[in-house]
């Protein structure tokens, strides 16, 4: 009999993970606002650590203050935060399960950039303000680059020196990486903007540096949105890189040493191609005022989303962005990636069906599928699949409440229709994370 495909070992070049299911970049305000971190992430790793999936992929890891996303994050900026993040991994591992750090920088698209960032522009490739939440930035300088660069590396070092399992780059979904690398964002006249080549200098760079940092037998891998369609929200932007821009990216990334490509979409987060699914209004409107202060056009989008036509508008944009499919959206970039790379590829994109998942492997589509949403409504997921169902019996909704509640809530599912509509066992389940009784 043939062996399942979805629970046969992935061998990387320096990893080897026990099935096909990741769990995906995702997490919450959970930590201390210095950046330390809690025993609330711990406990919430541990969650899809016991789920059964055979890797978990940080949320993003800011490494400096100056660009970390929002505050309450856990960050490795400094030396200090390696015996947390040690902690964790040991805990994770106990379960068999490996646990790869992404590391991030938020560029201007930082939601809240926290006391310390106050008076500051962000950091970008470009001085031209967001189109969305008008978000305002700086081009950074060459020694501010050169000096990023090094943040990242030390970053990845700490990561080793804590005995995580291997490090992400978030390249993906409109932060730092990708405003260096799209043509939609990037207006550069200097060595790191312009041609192809130009804009992928940076995180070339960082992964050079990163090498050199802690040597060729360390997992990295990059986390690349395919295709940006950066005119996606904002009709008037440019569309960004193509799918053909990111191919050639990610054969220069995997010749600098990266060790897996994981595919996902979109020029900013939330984007309509990323997360695919639902646009709830209403959860939008209660958390969008947190980052009222933190651009220039968010208060207008406030008054917007505050009137019933302004939600629909909304809606309506939100959906004609979107194709029909939700389940494996990437699936046709990560073919075309895997098809001109040898390193092994993964794939996110609202997978929750064990049959969608073997089908796609098995075609040779990508090497593994990374989870997050479906993971939040059952953590137990990996195993549902491997009790013989091929879906949970009360499967995520796509409805997209977990991550706008984000904003200024824990993380966790708020699709009350998911308990029974009992309110009270939604919050009771959201805050289990917090529990000091019954994690290890």
């Amino acid at each position: 009999m043939q062996p399942d495909i979805l629970f046969q070992t992935l061998a990387f070049r320096n990893l080897s993970v026990k099935n096909r299911v990741f769990r995906s970049n995702i997490s919450g305000r959970f930590d201390n606002y210095d950046g330390s971190g809690t025993q609330a992430r711990i406990n919430w790793e541990l969650k899809f650590a016991r789920g059964g999936v055979g890797a978990i992929i940080s949320s993003f890891v800011p490494v400096s203050i100056r660009g970390r996303i929002l505050p309450n994050y856990a960050t490795i900026h400094r030396d200090e935060a390696i015996p947390f993040w040690r902690r964790l991994g040991e805990q994770v591992h106990e379960h068999d399960c490996r646990y790869i750090l992404q590391l991030s920088h938020a560029g201007r698209q930082q939601d809240a950039g926290g006391v310390e960032n106050l008076g500051k522009k962000a950091l970008s490739s470009t001085s031209r303000t967001e189109s969305f939440h008008g978000f305002q930035c700086s081009a950074m300088t060459t020694a501010e680059i050169k000096s990023t660069i090094q943040d990242f590396a030390a970053g990845a070092r700490r990561a080793r020196t804590a005995g995580l399992d291997g490090i992400e780059l978030h390249g993906a979904n409109g932060y730092l990486i990708t405003q260096f690398l799209s043509s939609g964002i990037n207006d550069r006249r200097d060595e790191y903007g312009g041609s192809l080549e130009n804009r992928a200098r940076f995180v070339l760079e960082v992964v050079r540096a990163i090498r050199q940092e802690v040597g060729a037998d360390f997992h990295l891998q990059m986390k690349i949105s395919a295709v940006d369609d950066n005119n996606a929200v904002i009709p008037w932007e440019k569309r960004g890189n193509t799918l053909e821009d990111s191919i050639q990216i990610c054969q220069w990334l995997e010749a600098a040493g990266v060790d897996a490509i994981h595919v996902s979409a979109g020029s900013l987060f939330p984007h309509p191609r990323n997360p695919m699914g639902g646009f709830p209004a209403e959860d939008v409107l209660r958390a969008y005022d947190s980052i009222i202060s933190s651009g220039l056009y968010t208060f207008r989008n406030f008054l917007l989303l505050s009137s019933p036509p302004g939600r629909m508008i909304f809606r309506l944009l939100w959906k004609r962005a979107q194709g029909k499919i939700i389940e494996g959206v990437n699936v046709t970039n990560a073919r075309a990636i895997k098809q001109a790379v040898t390193v092994p590829v993964i794939c996110t994109g609202g997978f929750q069906t064990a049959s969608v998942i073997r089908r796609v492997i098995s075609a040779g589509d990508c090497d593994a599928v990374s989870i997050a949403r479906s993971l939040i409504a059952n953590p137990d997921l990996v195993q549902t699949f491997a009790s013989g169902l091929d879906r949970p019996s009360n499967p995520c909704t796509y409805c997209n409440k977990c991550l706008v509640n984000v904003l200024e809530n824990p993380l966790g599912c708020y699709e009350v229709s998911r308990f029974g509509g009992d309110y009270d066992a939604m919050i009771r389940e959201v805050m289990s994370v917090f529990e000091t009784t019954g994690f290890e």
